[in-house]
């Protein structure tokens, strides 16, 4: 059995959708970044997405640690034409768009964006090469809020709009076991 340990990036205090724009994290509270590092196992191996806001937060929390090169796979939902617009701007320039991508994720998509489906299955599999890549050892993975719901969704075999009611704050510690042949065992969520 791999346990996965889902980590999201440090806070960015965008006001926007933020997928694919690259931001920084904002890793100035040392303190939350030790706890947060001293919860998780010391002999996992840590990879995070190629985004800076997440690889910036692995690194914060790599310590003595293993780490794997960044992996695009694990990247945010690419929003499209929403990237870096407002909540609000989105709902007044897309209002049906908008709603039935909140209201009925799955194969809805942004301009130009990823729908849940698409970037479900692009981190599903890219967590699935990394832990072949790393037999027998546990994953720290630093990723993003979407990326993290995707593979509850995945894991706890509900609907991606039953996904959306789990909060996954900056700093949080989502657990997924994954058990070989027999697919995802159990979430755990860590304070």
């Amino acid at each position: 059995m791999t346990v996965v340990y889902w980590v999201r990036h440090g806070p960015t205090h965008e006001k926007a959708f933020v997928g694919h724009r690259d931001v920084p994290a904002d890793l100035s509270d040392r303190a939350q970044i030790a706890r947060v590092s001293a919860a998780l196992p010391a002999r996992a191996v840590v990879v995070s997405s190629d985004l800076q806001r997440a690889a910036e937060t692995a690194s914060a929390l790599q310590g003595a640690r293993d780490r794997l090169p960044h992996h695009a796979g694990l990247r945010e939902f690419d929003f499209g034409a929403w990237d870096g617009l407002g909540f609000a701007e989105v709902a007044d320039r897309w209002p049906d768009l908008s709603r039935s991508y909140w209201e009925r994720p799955g194969d809805v998509a942004p301009p130009d964006g990823e729908s849940w489906n698409a970037a479900a299955a692009r981190v599903h599999a890219a967590i699935l090469d990394i832990t072949a890549g790393a037999p027998g050892r546990d994953i720290i993975a630093v990723a993003h809020f979407g990326a993290i719901l995707s593979q509850v969704q995945i894991a706890g075999g509900i609907s991606p709009y039953q996904a959306l009611s789990h909060h996954i704050d900056n700093f949080s510690i989502t657990e997924i076991q994954m058990r070989p042949m027999a697919g995802v065992a159990r979430i755990n969520y860590l304070p």
